[in-house]
Formats: C-alpha cells, sequence, structure tokens
C-alpha cells in the first residue's frame, strides 16, 4: 500500500516497465553485488537515521506487539491506536490478503513516562484496516478495505478491548486495487470530515452523519493539515508528492504550477536497490537510489510544541519507497503556498534510513508535542499489481529477496534535545470549560481534540466563554478554533461572526468569512456585503477568500467580485488562483439526457480523483520529470478509447503493458478489474466523450460481458494483444459504396480523408440510406460514421439492416439515435454482404454526412 498510488485511469501508478534494459542485463548488472535482505533489530534500526545534529528517532512501539502498522491516531485521553494490515503483501503474489486477521491495537501510558506498558487488542478480526478516527472515550470509526462504510466501536466496560459495534454511516461497497482507495478520516477545523479520493466529506451532527459534495483532491495515502484548515493530501501515481493544499478542498483542487520551488521533486535517499516501480528511468547511478518521488505517503503539518520552532508550519511526508521523510518549508508569496526542501543545497533530506526495509508510511503530530513516524518496516512495499511475474521490479524483489521480510513494524517518535515530557491529556474526564481552555495549548494536536469532543458533547453552557475567546484571547490560533467550536455548536451568531470579520488578524479574517458561509446558507444573504467588503482586504489571503467563498455561494454578482480582485491585485496567489475561480465548469451538451449526465458527472469525479494523476487534467498525458518519455499516453484521440469500447474496457479490466502503438510510456496500467461494472463504465463513458472525443456511452452491462469474455486471463495486455482481441476494421479499398441521394459522392465517406466527405446535399429527411458492399460475406459487429469535421451533419435515427444478395433485407439489426458527431453502431457479429443504414430523422438545415466510415469485422472468425 502504501504507495498508495495513483490509480490513474487508466491507471496508474506504477509507472513501471522501463524495459530500456532486458531483465537479463538488469540481472547482470546486480549479480555480484546482491544480498538478500535481513531485517535489523529495533535497535540497529535506530542507529541507521541520518537526522540533522540535535534530531533523533525514539523507538515507540515494536514487533511483536504490532505487525504491518499503517495508522498511528492518539484519542482524548492520549491512547494511541494502531491500525496493523497483517495480511498485506505476506508474499510476492500478495496472497489471501483480504482475509480478515487485520486489527486495530491500542496501547496505554500508564504512568506518563512516555512508554506505553499496556497493549490490547481493541478491534480484531478486519480485512486491512485503512482509517480510524477517535471519538469519546473508548470509541473509535473504522473504515476497512473494500468499503466505504464506516463502523463504530465501543469499550463499554474499559478493558481496552471493544465489545460494541455500531453502523456509524453507511457508503456501500469500494472496488479497485488496494492502493487506489480512501485515507484520512481526518476531523479538519472546519468540524468537517475528510479522506482521500472521495469526492465528498461527512459532517457529524447531533442527527445523524450528513455527506456534503466537494472537488476532487487527488489524494491517495494520508491526508494532513495546517493551522487554519487547509486540507494536505500526497500523491504517489503521478510522482507528485503534496497536491491540493492550497485551499480547502470544497473550493476546488487548485494546484500551480509553480507551487513547489526548483528542484523540490528531486530526492536524495541514503540507500537504495533500484527496487523501484519506475524501472531503470527512476534510479539514480551509481548509487541505485531513488531520483524523485515515487511513493508519497502519510502527510501531516508539524503543529507540536516540543520540537524547535523552525519546524513549526513544515509539511513531513513519508518516502517509503527512498526510505525517508521529506521535510517541506513552506513559503507564503501573496496567497500562493510555495514548497521547498531546506536540505536540497545539501543533496540530503530532513529523515532518511540505511537500513532497506525502513518504510515510512505515516507521519502523525502528538499529544506530547512531537512527531511519530509509522514504520511498517519490510522488504517489499509495492502491492502484488506493481509486482508481476515478467515486470522489472519483481526481478529485483527477487534478487533481494525483499519479499521474504514481513511481519515486522515500528512506530517511532521523533525527539530532540530540547524535547521535554509533558504531561498526558485525560480530556474525557475534564469539564467541558476545561476542555475549552485547551483551545489556548501551543500544541495545535490538544487543540484539535479539545475542538473536536466539545463539539461531541454539543454542551451549549460553554458558548458565552467562547464568545469572550473569540473578541479577546491574545492568541489568533485560540480565536479561531473558539470561532471554529461555535459553528460547531451551531451557536456561531450574525454578531460573533462579524466581530471575527474584523479580528487584527488575518487567518482569524479568512475563518470567519469561512464560518459566515453557515449563517448565509441558512438565509442570512447579508453576509454578501460583508464579504465583498473582504475581498479588497490588504491581506491577499483574506482577499482570496473572499473570492473562493462568492464563488461557492455563487451569488448572482459572485463573478464581478472574482474578476474585479483579480484584476486590482497584484499578489501571486490572487492572479493565479483567481484564474482558476474564474473558470466556469464544463457544460454537458443540452442532447445528454439526465442519466446520462450523471454517468458523466460520477465518470468525471473517477478521473480527477484518479487517471488524471498519470494522464493528466486535460487527458494530453504527464511528461516525466527528467525524462523524454510520457507517464502515460493521451487519450484524447486514443484509438483504443475512440475505438470499440470493448478496447477500454479490455485494459481497465486487465491492465497494459509495454509500448503503445510504439511508443513507450513509464507507467504500467494496472489492472482495475476489482471495482464494479457502474464505476468502469462512467469512467470509460466520460472519457469517451471529453478531450475531444466523441463516442458511445459504455453500459455496465458491457463491462459485465466483456469481463465474462476474458475472465481467464490474468496478465495486462500488450498493445499487440489487445488490438488482435477487437474487432478489425476491414480496409477501405475492399468496400464499395453507394446512397440513395449524392450516389456520385458516396466514395468520399471511405477516402481516408476526414477532410472530404459524403454529403447528401439536402436536408436531411427520413428515408435517406447509405449502403455498403463487401468483398465477400463477412461477419460485422459494428459502424462508426465520423461527421466531426462538420458536427452538426450526423444522423438524428438510424437503422441498420443486412443482406446476401442485396436484394432480400433482414429485419433492423440495430436502431437508434445519433447524438453527436461520432455515431457508434454495435451490434452482435452477423453475416453480411451488403450493409444499408437508413436515416430516420429530420434536421432543417443539416445534411446528412459522413466524413469517414469504418466497417469492423468480428476479430474471431
Amino acid at each position: 500500500m502504501i504507495r498508495l498510488t495513483a490509480l490513474t485511469s487508466y491507471t496508474q501508478a506504477m509507472k513501471p516497465q522501463i524495459l530500456l534494459l532486458s531483465l537479463a542485463s538488469v540481472t547482470a548488472m546486480h549479480a555480484e553485488e546482491v544480498q538478500p535482505v535481513k531485517a535489523l533489530t529495533p535497535e540497529q534500526a535506530a542507529k541507521s537515521f541520518e537526522l540533522p545534529p540535535g534530531y533523533r528517532m525514539d523507538l515507540v512501539l515494536s514487533e511483536p506487539v504490532i505487525e504491518e502498522p499503517v495508522v498511528t491516531v492518539f484519542d482524548g485521553n492520549g491512547r494511541m491506536f494502531v491500525a496493523e494490515m497483517r495480511t498485506y503483501m505476506q508474499d510476492i503474489d500478495g496472497k489471501d490478503q483480504r482475509k480478515p486477521t487485520s486489527r486495530i491495537s491500542m496501547h496505554t501510558d500508564a504512568d506518563g513516562d512516555g512508554t506505553y506498558e499496556k497493549h490490547t487488542v481493541f478491534v480484531d478480526n478486519l480485512v486491512l484496516p485503512r482509517m480510524i478516527l477517535p471519538l469519546g472515550k473508548g470509541q473509535i470509526v473504522v473504515n476497512e478495505t473494500d468499503t466505504l462504510d464506516l463502523y463504530l466501536y465501543t469499550d463499554t466496560n474499559d478493558d481496552g478491548v471493544s465489545d460494541k459495534k455500531e453502523l456509524w454511516w453507511e457508503g456501500g461497497p469500494r472496488g479497485g486495487n488496494l492502493e487506489h482507495q480512501p485515507s484520512g478520516l481526518v476531523w479538519a477545523i472546519d468540524n468537517a470530515i475528510y479522506t482521500t479520493y472521495n469526492s465528498f466529506r461527512l459532517r457529524w451532527t447531533p442527527k445523524g452523519i450528513k455527506k456534503e459534495e466537494t472537488k476532487a483532491n487527488d489524494g491517495q495515502w494520508g491526508l494532513g493539515h495546517d493551522d487554519q484548515g487547509s486540507l494536505y493530501y500526497v500523491n504517489a501515481g503521478g510522482e507528485k508528492g503534496p497536491l491540493s493544499f492550497q485551499a480547502p478542498v470544497v473550493y476546488g483542487m487548485f494546484n500551480p504550477q509553480d507551487q513547489f520551488a526548483d528542484g523540490f521533486k528531486t530526492l536524495y535517499p541514503a540507500v537504495g536497490a533500484r527496487d523501484f516501480q519506475g524501472g531503470l528511468g527512476k534510479v539514480r547511478e551509481p548509487d541505485g537510489t531513488l531520483n524523485s518521488f515515487s511513493s508519497g505517503a502519510g502527510i501531516d503539518v508539524f503543529r507540536g510544541d516540543q520540537l524547535p520552532k523552525e519546524l513549526l508550519g513544515d509539511v513531513f511526508f513519508g518516502e517509503p519507497v527512498g526510505r525517508l521523510v521529506r521535510r517541506s518549508k513552506v513559503t507564503n508569496n501573496g496567497g500562493l503556498k510555495v514548497l521547498s526542501n531546506p536540505y536540497q543545497d545539501q543533496k540530503s533530506e530532513f529523515l532518511r534510513s540505511t537500513d532497506l526495509c525502513f518504510r515510512p508510511v505515516n507521519v502523525s503530530n502528538a499529544p506530547d508535542g512531537t512527531l511519530y513516524i509509522t514504520d511498517m518496516y519490510r522488504g517489499i512495499i509495492q502491492e502484488s499489481a506493481w509486482v508481476n511475474p515478467g515486470s522489472y521490479l519483481r526481478k529485483v524483489v527477487e534478487q533481494y529477496q525483499f519479499d521474504k521480510v514481513i511481519g515486522h513494524g515500528r512506530v517511532w517518535r521523533l525527539v530532540h534535545n530540547t524535547t521535554q515530557k509533558v504531561k498526558q491529556p485525560r480530556m474525557y474526564e475534564e469539564t467541558t470549560a476545561q476542555l475549552a481552555a485547551h483551545l489556548a495549548s501551543p500544541n495545535g494536536w490538544w487543540r484539535d481534540t479539545a475542538q473536536r469532543l466539545i463539539v461531541l458533547r454539543q454542551d451549549k453552557s460553554v458558548v458565552p466563554l467562547l464568545e469572550r475567546v473569540v473578541k479577546q484571547h491574545k492568541s489568533p490560533l485560540t480565536r479561531l478554533h473558539a470561532l471554529w467550536t461555535l459553528q460547531g455548536l451551531d451557536a456561531a451568531t450574525p454578531e460573533i461572526v462579524r466581530s471575527a470579520m474584523a479580528d487584527a488578524d488575518p487567518q482569524v479574517r479568512a475563518g470567519a468569512i469561512r464560518v459566515s458561509e453557515t449563517l448565509f446558507r441558512q438565509g442570512d444573504a447579508s453576509f454578501q456585503v460583508d464579504i465583498e467588503k473582504l475581498a479588497k482586504d490588504a491581506d491577499p489571503n483574506v482577499a482570496l477568500q473572499a473570492c473562493m467563498s462568492a464563488k461557492y455561494l455563487a451569488w448572482p454578482d459572485s463573478k464581478k467580485v472574482i474578476s474585479d480582485t483579480v484584476l486590482s491585485s497584484s499578489a501571486k496567489g490572487i492572479k493565479e488562483i483567481g484564474a482558476y475561480l474564474m473558470l466556469s465548469p464544463g457544460q454537458q451538451l443540452a442532447e445528454y439526457s439526465d442519466r446520462e449526465r450523471a454517468v458523466l458527472k460520477k465518470g468525471e469525479e473517477i478521473y480527477a480523483t484518479l487517471c488524471a494523476s498519470c494522464h493528466g487534467a486535460t487527458g494530453m498525458g504527464l511528461q516525466v520529470a527528467g525524462s523524454e518519455h510520457m507517464l502515460a499516453p493521451p487519450l484524447g484521440g486514443s484509438k483504443t478509447i475512440n475505438g470499440n469500447p470493448n478496447g477500454g474496457i479490455y485494459v481497465l479490466l486487465k491492465g497494459m503493458q509495454g509500448d503503445i502503438d510504439g511508443k513507450k510510456y513509464e507507467g504500467l496500467m494496472i489492472p482495475m478489474d476489482s471495482n464494479d461494472d457502474a464505476w468502469i463504465a462512467s469512467v470509460l463513458s466520460y472519457v469517451r466523450n471529453n478531450f475531444g472525443n466523441h463516442g458511445s456511452f459504455v453500459n455496465p452491462s458491457d463491462v459485465a460481458q466483456a469481463r465474462k469474455d476474458i475472465s481467464s486471463r490474468t496478465q495486462p495486455w500488450t498493445y499487440q494483444e489487445l488490438h488482435d482481441q477487437l474487432p478489425q476494421v476491414i480496409p477501405s479499398n475492399k468496400l464499395k459504396v453507394t446512397a440513395s441521394a449524392n450516389g456520385g459522392e458516396a466514395r468520399r465517406a471511405i477516402d481516408g480523408s476526414a477532410e472530404s466527405r459524403y454529403s447528401t446535399n439536402k436536408f436531411m429527411e427520413p428515408g435517406m440510406w447509405f449502403q455498403i458492399e463487401l468483398e465477400k460475406e463477412t461477419p460485422v459487429t459494428g459502424l462508426q460514421l465520423d461527421t466531426r469535421a462538420s458536427a452538426n451533419d450526423y444522423p438524428r435515427g438510424y437503422e441498420v439492416t443486412v443482406s446476401k444478395d442485396g436484394n432480400e433485407w433482414s429485419q433492423p439489426i440495430a436502431k437508434g439515435n445519433g447524438k453527436n458527431a461520432l455515431t457508434e453502431i454495435l451490434f452482435a457479429a452477423t453475416p453480411a454482404k451488403f450493409i444499408r443504414i437508413k436515416q430516420l430523422g429530420n434536421a432543417p438545415g443539416n445534411f446528412w454526412s459522413i466524413h469517414e466510415l469504418q466497417v469492423f469485422a468480428d476479430s474471431k472468425k
């Protein structure tokens, strides 16, 4: 997992197989130097870390107490919960990964000395648990792999083991590779709960859980947030690192080109074994280390108080393939956040290890004011889809015997010489007023947890206290948390919100704008005036927030507020993010039905969240940094996408590897067959009708049939194998054509040029026909009528009949309505020597034209 790579629409992530060298040559290159990897003891591993002076890694937990840890969180009393994926990749093929033997363990520091002495299994018999959210005393919300359902587990007798399970929120099944499923479950400052992948957030209310739509986020494994509430996602499959952190994701997925300093994506590991899913193109020679992002995971923003202040607000995330943790400085340039590696000049990293089994998959702020690093500690880190037989990576894994180092796991505490022990939290035993006092803590974990518990209690007795804090407390962060706590109690009045809008600190003013959205949506439209005024704020972060809120609330002149702010400001963030805000969302063509629009919307969400990581937001593919190759092929104009729908279906179900139409790509398309039929149909329908493509919709039944037809296939397709499996285009020189109107020009429909066309030369009317004669009787499976060069000349209705002699014609074998400039007509394989397409509709003002016509023959005959 845990590279949690990005699906990518077609895939992703794995970027592989740059078989620029044959596997044989790779074997020869390593044969003399490779020794099987062995696990180090925790004491030995502690000596392998390289850190700046004054820092060290202290062991908190290790095997056999925990195995295969992936998530570490803390409840209101400081008890630590660890999600253990005990079935993850226990052999090179990932057998029995869904066996329900994983668990969540709980660990207690009974005497407050920093050592966790008591260990219990809080929840057992789970399927690869991936998310934990602590709530009240003895309560955690848990998510497992292959479902979006969230369950609340409660320990009712305080013995450290849950004895009650309740459905907390029903999300339904979730397909996809386990690396391509949500993570996070973070309760943010706005009292909403966020995850990766999902284009929605959840909100706890006294009456139940509410689901609220957001934009896509492009995140994979791990989720963190800063003091102001911007979420930090991290993307592995697209080799991008942190993403979507410019603003809360509810306003959009903003990723300007210059949000990273030059060289930010270059990595400097201490050790390497060339075991990268990107193949040799990811290798820095001669030391064999990873040269750029491959597996970003487990991100958080340091907000504690027991590490040097120079780390405050810095972003930390694991790079488990690189055996390192990246520290990223965040600079605010006129409202635009820019990340940089402070150790770049030294060609180094904040934390790196010479131990090949160090696998940092998560980073967490802790009650003691430090950072905790979850180390899955294992040999092979990539899921089995990236280690297929014959792949580059599998050969390296077998050479080093990475697949043999399993069943370990550590949790480390990052400390400094100045770190001091602090009191343990006992929030569950405290009054609500005592919890409110923690909003002034210098440790962000304490502030977050206190706010969450106050909201869960819904104790309105502290409202007057919180209002005083908003108006009078000396700390801006305390004032901000108090304001959001009032919002979570449904007690943020117009008066207190307007007071915060006039705060001396810009982060409080910006937060107040966000809180005012709740009141606006409840009917207080007077806040429009306040937000418009703050769009002129001298601080670009405040002005930008006003613009985002204006777009989000969508009052009639919101576009003018944004454009006026962008035009009058020189701030970089307002210019760049404001440009995103002024873009209008793409409009679906009017002729799409409500059902089709819903399919396209779902497909767009899937594409933005997964596929864009490799194929790009515009569908034109992404260039690999430092390489002449693209990560994945462009989808606009793709023969596979625009051809028979089974082409795309087959690729999504079984994956694809090797060159595509003679071109090399660094990404390997992994199988997506664990997703359901509707999921695959939605994303394919979206891709076939975007990026300049115009194709038929794919139905779930089409996917189900294809799944059945190729069920015995176990390997990804090569381009040639896929081509040979699909219906073949009958060469145009094997066709004769005529037509009922202007038949002398019928040949122009098959002359190989989209610039020329056959046209009826009179307006469309029922009864017009176009006829094709084949050289011999052939099983045919479909037709494609391309009218893109005169987009409105497609048939408004059609039926297809066939004949063996040109005299006696069959009943219609296909009938339908053209909807756009590319009309695809598919049907079961039918023997024919003559094919007739009859036009059935009226279109005053438009001829019926065909720029290029293709006839498909059954490949199996």
